[in-house]
């Protein structure tokens, strides 16, 4: 009964306080909140809701509307702009779905793009869902590097290091790169761009056909280009049955492209296990800015060649490299806003891009014909076009190329050879990009 009492006592006390409360205070406890919104008539709300439409925005621009990084936008970009920006995304479409052209990264691309071209939305902007995906693992080349690690985890050493001349293949198709700085600057010299040293590197890494080396360097170097370099690198990553084997053929006689190269060595795994080490140290000791690449794709290539991580291993072959492939193609389609990506520089980037490629394509085939020149065992020249580092589509067109020549010859786990020499060439190309014009 006592302790009853001293309830009732207690809630008449908490009672009296709240009554004789200062407003404020009961405001503080107190989730009542006045009224802000004025009614309207029901002609003024279909007019106001007309207004925020989409279609509003593209036929009649907000004058006050900013761009993705604050800036002024032109009315043109803020309207047909937009329009040609959504027919490039279904053209990136129709070529990842009809097309089979590297669908696993194009499509998230052209959906981003198509998402950071619609109005009034900011979808791109810095709070916007596609802002917040760039600034999580673009701006920090996050991704770039998680996706080396699963490229790492998927590739096999094996017939680099039992042929390792074939790494000879692998370097000489980096000419593409820095044969295409060259131009960049020499155009910009001549007055018909304006690219400055860092965005002509950036550029230029379009010859190594790696995409996430080419948004790796861009992120650094030349974010502004961000969009233009990687749609441009994948494409031509996606076009390497269609680009390379017109070079390959232009440049090889028959008798070459009959060449039935020598059977493989067998590798130890020790040899596995000893090489990514051996390769990080070295990229330690000669060109740190390199590090962050080549560390990655060579702790995924250990993981894989330990034999003891098996569940590690499977996770970034699979299910982290596809999460992070989403995320990705996601960050670099919000750098597809018209107002970015419809600008002269763009087509100079995919007119220097397929230069680069190409050049970097013929490179490794000359440097085969070169190194047949001296005794040993012939290398077929066809394999010399697999230095590019689209891994392993190169390295299947050399194969598919030799095959149109002889059935019999099987050229696939030659070409893998200069085709993983030319994933850490062009990491390496990177670095020093990286290290002369940071």
């Amino acid at each position: 009964m006592r302790f009853f009492l001293i309830k009732i006592l207690a809630l008449l006390l908490f009672s009296f306080g709240a009554l004789h409360a200062s407003p404020s205070e009961a405001a503080k406890g107190s989730t009542h909140k006045e009224e802000t919104y004025q009614t309207k008539p029901l002609g003024e709300m279909i007019t106001g809701f007309l207004a925020s439409t989409g279609l509003n925005a593209l036929i009649n621009p907000d004058p006050n509307e900013k761009n993705a990084h604050g800036e002024d936008m032109s009315d043109f970009n803020k309207s047909w702009g937009r329009v040609i920006m959504v027919l490039i995304t279904f053209l990136l479409f129709y070529l990842a779905i009809k097309k089979g052209y590297e669908p696993l990264i194009l499509l998230p691309i052209a959906f981003g793009g198509l998402l950071a071209n619609i109005p009034v939305a900011a979808i791109a902007g810095e709070h916007g869902f596609l802002g917040v995906i760039y600034n999580m693992g673009l701006a920090n080349e996050l991704f770039p590097i998680i996706i080396f690690m699963g490229v790492g985890a998927m590739t096999d050493f094996g017939p680099l290091l039992s042929n390792p001349k074939t790494a000879l293949l692998g370097g000489a198709a980096q000419f593409g790169i820095f044969g295409t700085l060259v131009g960049a600057v020499a155009l910009s010299q001549m007055g018909f761009v304006d690219f400055t040293l860092q965005q002509a590197s950036a550029i230029s890494i379009i010859g190594g056909a790696d995409g996430p080396t080419s948004i790796f360097i861009a992120t650094k170097l030349a974010p502004e280009l961000l969009g233009a370099i990687a749609v441009a690198s994948y494409s031509y990553m996606a076009m390497v049955p269609i680009i390379q084997p017109p070079i390959m053929k232009a440049l090889t006689t028959d008798a070459e492209r009959r060449i039935k190269m020598t059977t493989l060595r067998h590798v130890s795994r020790l040899e596995k296990l000893i090489f990514p080490i051996m390769v990080l140290v070295l990229a330690i000791l000669v060109l740190p800015a390199a590090t962050p690449l080549i560390g990655a794709f060579m702790f995924g290539n250990f993981l894989k060649e330990s034999g003891v991580v098996e569940r590690l291993n499977d996770t970034l072959q699979n299910a982290l490299i596809n999460i992070v492939t989403i995320f990705l193609g996601l960050g670099v389609g919000s750098k597809l806003a018209s107002d970015q990506f419809l600008v002269p520089d763009t087509m100079f980037i995919m007119v220097l891009g397929v230069i680069a490629f190409s050049a970097g394509t013929a490179a490794g085939v000359i440097m085969a014909k070169i190194m047949n020149l001296f005794p040993g065992h012939k290398i077929n020249p066809l394999i010399g076009s697999a230095g590019v580092s689209a891994v392993p589509m190169a390295a299947r067109v050399s194969n598919k190329v030799g095959m149109e020549y002889d059935r019999t010859n099987m050229l696939l786990m030659h070409a893998m050879g200069p085709n993983v020499a030319g994933v850490i060439g062009s990491a390496v190309a990177a670095g020093v990009l990286i290290s002369l014009f940071q």
